[in-house]
């Protein structure tokens, strides 16, 4: 019989937050209390304040896809992924069920992280162009990857309770990400309206009326406190249904990944 795949993250076979009985359940609690992203990272994995998604994540590991019958899932909330004093973050919309939920890292093992992961290799932002598993040597220059729903929702699809219930964490991480973050990129239309709110708890102002989502929008988010602006930027979503149609074309996200990096203060690699 197979072995496990056990390419994970230890807390995923070890007791980690969620075991914890003084863990705080509610994710404002917990996000709060997380004094630097190494903290944030770990606690945000034991976070299990929407029960359709707790079961969801959690039933998808149990039964798997066929093609994962002898990988050990993840089955909990993906953390961000990248360097903690990255100028440029990418935002995406959930974890997929049998991609990160099943690997624990976020854009890792679907298709979309395929894309994602080839692109910024390309423009010299990450080490390799392949996504696999935790663990494979995987490393992003001057990038960080995150997500403002955590946990896999059914048909990709959260609630919009469950966006703002998750919120806390992704609020958490871009005001600790402030001293060295200077632009955003929205990975679709879900993204980009998850995050205004998020920018505007981490420190910037967002404008009114609020900035409508495309792919290639621009808009330069003041900072509150007189600080380095924000550049916030939104670009289609990387998964197959807006690359297979031709919505979405690697060059499209290439061009639009290299604009988003040097205005962060990058200096990606030309085509």
């Amino acid at each position: 019989m197979p072995q496990p795949h056990t390419g994970l993250p230890d807390a995923a076979r070890h007791p980690g937050p969620a075991d914890d009985p003084d863990h705080p359940r509610h994710p404002a609690e917990a996000a709060a209390r997380a004094a630097d992203l190494t903290v944030l990272d770990r606690v945000v994995t034991g976070c299990r304040a929407c029960p359709r998604l707790v079961e969801w994540r959690e039933e998808t590991a149990r039964t798997k896809r066929r093609a994962y019958l002898d990988w050990d899932y993840w089955a909990r909330p993906i953390p961000g992924f990248g360097p903690p004093d990255a100028p440029l973050v990418l935002v995406g919309l959930a974890p997929a069920a049998h991609g990160a939920n099943r690997t624990g890292r976020i854009f890792t093992g679907d298709p979309s992280g395929d894309l994602l992961y080839a692109s910024l290799h390309r423009l010299g932002l990450a080490n390799r162009a392949e996504s696999v598993r935790h663990g494979d040597g995987l490393a992003l220059h001057g990038v960080r990857i995150t997500d403002p729903v955590r946990c896999a929702p059914p048909d990709n699809k959260p609630t919009t309770a469950e966006r703002d219930t998750c919120r806390p964490w992704i609020a958490r991480e871009l005001e600790l990400l402030r001293p060295t973050v200077r632009g955003v990129v929205a990975l679709g239309g879900f993204a980009w309206q998850a995050l205004l709110p998020a920018l505007d708890a981490a420190g910037w102002t967002v404008p009114r009326p609020r900035p409508l989502f495309g792919h290639g929008a621009h808009v330069t988010l003041p900072a509150r406190d007189g600080g380095p602006p924000l550049e916030l930027y939104g670009c289609y979503h990387v998964s197959p249904r807006n690359t297979h149609t031709g919505r979405l074309t690697p060059a499209m996200l290439r061009e639009l990944l290299r604009t988003a990096a040097r205005a962060a203060g990058l200096t990606p690699a030309e085509d």
